[in-house]
């Protein structure tokens, strides 16, 4: 950002209702349609997310169910093969990549700013800019699944069954091409996120006073950074195989097929972090809020976040113990799957610690945070058996590896996702869920989910191959695969409600106080829902329970949230440093623009261009967005200028 040579000592002064009304006239989006794709208002950003990517879990969800009825007993041909293998292969990769991280997306976009005392993400253009492109890069995978030629090799698209002789159509072009483009807005997110992050934050929250929330996100973004660039590399590697002739994977003309699991697992055991550690903060956030009581072990968990995914980079290649690989790789590696327990395990214990130490207070909310330690331990045990190289190997291609990830995946990120919603949700609405409906919520999800999921474990033990489409009478499967298919159905029937619930809660729900559950985080120190502008006046953080500070007897400070720096010139929010949280800029952010959609819809051109093999409508969008890009970055007197100088640091302390 340019620098203003003329800086300006912020007033200090109480949020008044003559200063809220300027703020809301000042930061509020334009009425109707032009506002509705011009805001750059992260609260509104992170509800789009939240809502699209729990559209994709439902579509997944459908998918999910079809291949169930498929495999409720024996010889059934409810589905044929081709359309099977799509269901499949659509399933895995829309619940792998268009729900998982995005639904965190939303939660983070929604609640960072609030959580961390500000009134906008860092870059609040470019957080519109990555939704669009996940919306886009979305509808542009599933092109191919309306006309029937959709992906069908599985969500890990394995070369060189991926290569033009075996898979002649649009399928995997769709793919590569499209996990290439959503990838940008992944890599664009994480890197706001991390910005966010370090530079700000209210003034005082250093960098001991970060509430554990912001921790798991801006870990998993930073692991991001480094995964997404070797899966981006894979799909464009393998496109030039489809497209141009050349042989990266085809083993016949001198390519190497395992290259390709290389490059995949290198970003696909990272990203099972990704989307995880996010949710697992979640989890570590809230549930103190229902216990009444910090979390235990605070620092320990933040360390164990970081080493997690520190060590997620060490451990690719045993989903790759059966291929044939050195001995000795392979012991590094178990080793490393081995060792990676044990700081997953600070987090499970520091949790049930929070429990047994507290006074829990038995809501829906916390009803699904609990029942995530249940399920993650399932998960991580069950995961724990296939580091060991011998038994990895009898599991590998069973049904036992399809229980764990869905343990690990739906334990840890849906249940505490759910959770978060009941948590979040008088926040952002101003409207409180039903607690009713939230228990039949609940107990059908819980049940339903382990009727559905624990009996895969049996299936693979008894020998039950993944990726099949049917199988016949007498293998002793049957039994068990109608036990899952039940179960299935009444996870479903629980998420049914959970929507009936959001929906009905909208515009029935009960008016929601600021702060109905008793939390200790800075957003709950705003109305119910927040206004555009977030804070009236930007408060100062003195602890880590900025709202606690009475009842803890905290004696590292104090917050100040009626009054302080007003900021009231233009869309401005503190700059501070990263590591002590001290003022040292005001930063002018953008005012509503439909730069970031423009911008996407013409990357989405290029992307279009490539799959059809259209240059000239290639070229055609590079050069408009040449230009596009030009324009969004031009300095102008309004927007992305920052103002340095000194804080008054004696005035700002009020």
């Amino acid at each position: 950002m340019a620098a203003n040579p003329t800086f300006r000592t912020p007033v200090v002064a109480p949020a008044t209702p003559e200063l809220r009304e300027k703020l809301e006239n000042m930061w509020s989006d334009h009425p109707g349609l032009i506002g509705w794709f011009t805001t750059v208002d992260h609260k509104k950003i992170g509800k789009r997310y939240l809502a699209t990517a729990f559209i994709f879990l439902l579509v997944g969800g459908l998918e999910a169910l079809g291949m169930r009825l498929q495999l409720a007993q024996p010889n059934e041909h409810l589905l044929p093969p081709f359309l099977y293998n799509e269901f499949f292969s659509m399933h895995g990769m829309t619940m792998i990549f268009l729900y998982a991280l995005p639904i965190l997306s939303g939660f983070s976009n929604w609640v960072w700013p609030l959580i961390l005392g500000t009134r906008d993400m860092a870059f609040p253009r470019l957080n519109m800019f990555t939704y669009w492109t996940f919306l886009l890069a979305g509808i542009f995978l599933y092109i191919g699944f309306w006309n029937g030629q959709g992906t069908d090799v599985g969500w890990f698209n394995y070369a060189p069954l991926t290569e033009r002789q075996f898979n002649p159509g649009w399928n995997i072009d769709i793919y590569s091409l499209g996990m290439i483009f959503l990838g940008v807005s992944t890599t664009a997110g994480a890197i706001n996120f991390i910005a966010t992050a370090f530079r700000t934050r209210a003034p005082g929250m250093s960098i001991s006073r970060i509430p554990i929330m912001i921790w798991g996100t801006l870990v998993s973004n930073i692991g991001i950074l480094f995964a997404v660039p070797a899966v981006s590399l894979a799909f464009a590697l393998l496109w030039f195989d489809r497209q141009f002739g050349t042989h990266f994977y085809e083993p016949t003309l001198g390519g190497r097929p395992l290259l390709w699991q290389h490059l995949f697992w290198i970003f696909g055991h990272p990203w099972v972090y990704a989307i995880v550690l996010p949710a697992m903060s979640i989890v570590s956030q809230c549930l103190p809020v229902y216990c009444r009581r910090p979390l235990v072990a605070n620092s320990a968990v933040i360390l164990a976040t970081i080493l997690t995914m520190v060590l997620g980079f060490g451990v690719w290649v045993h989903h790759m113990f059966t291929t044939g690989l050195p001995v000795i790789a392979v012991g590094f590696f178990a080793a490393a799957s081995f060792i990676i327990v044990i700081p997953s395990a600070v987090s499970v214990f520091a949790w049930t610690a929070t429990i047994w130490t507290g006074r829990p207070v038995f809501t829906t909310a916390f009803k699904f945070f609990a029942a995530e330690i249940v399920l993650f331990v399932i998960g991580g045990v069950s995961g724990f058996m296939t580091a060991a190289v011998p038994v990895d190997w009898q599991l590998h291609g069973t049904y036992f590896v399809v229980a764990h990830i869905h343990f690990v995946l739906i334990g840890i990120n849906v249940f505490p996702v759910i959770g978060g919603i009941y948590h979040w949700y008088p926040k952002m609405t101003g409207r409180m869920m039903s607690e009713k409906l939230g228990w039949w919520n609940f107990w059908l999800m819980f049940v339903g989910f382990l009727v559905g999921f624990f009996p895969m474990h049996i299936s693979g033990l008894l020998g039950m191959p993944r990726r099949i489409y049917t199988y016949p009478a007498g293998l002793g499967w049957g039994d068990v695969n109608l036990v899952t298919t039940i179960g299935a159905f009444i996870f479903a029937f629980g998420v049914l409600l959970f929507v009936i619930n959001v929906i009905r809660s909208r515009f029935a729900g009960a008016k929601a106080p600021a702060n109905p559950w008793d939390a200790d985080s800075l957003e709950w120190a705003t109305e119910s829902p927040p206004p555009s502008y977030n804070f009236a006046v930007i408060p100062r953080v003195g602890s880590i329970h900025p709202l606690w500070e009475g009842r803890l007897d905290d004696r590292g400070g104090r917050t100040t949230i009626g009054e302080g720096a007003v900021l009231d010139h233009e869309h401005e929010i503190p700059g501070t440093t990263v590591l002590d949280a001290e003022p040292d800029v005001i930063l002018k952010q953008p005012h509503p623009t439909p730069i970031p959609l423009i911008t996407a819809l013409l990357i989405g051109g290029v992307f279009v261009g490539m799959l059809l093999t259209m240059w000239w409508v290639v070229l055609g969008c590079m050069c408009a967005l040449v230009l596009d890009i030009f324009f969004w970055l031009w300095p102008r007197p309004e927007t992305g200028w920052a103002e340095r100088g000194s804080w008054d640091k004696e005035q700002e302390r009020t």
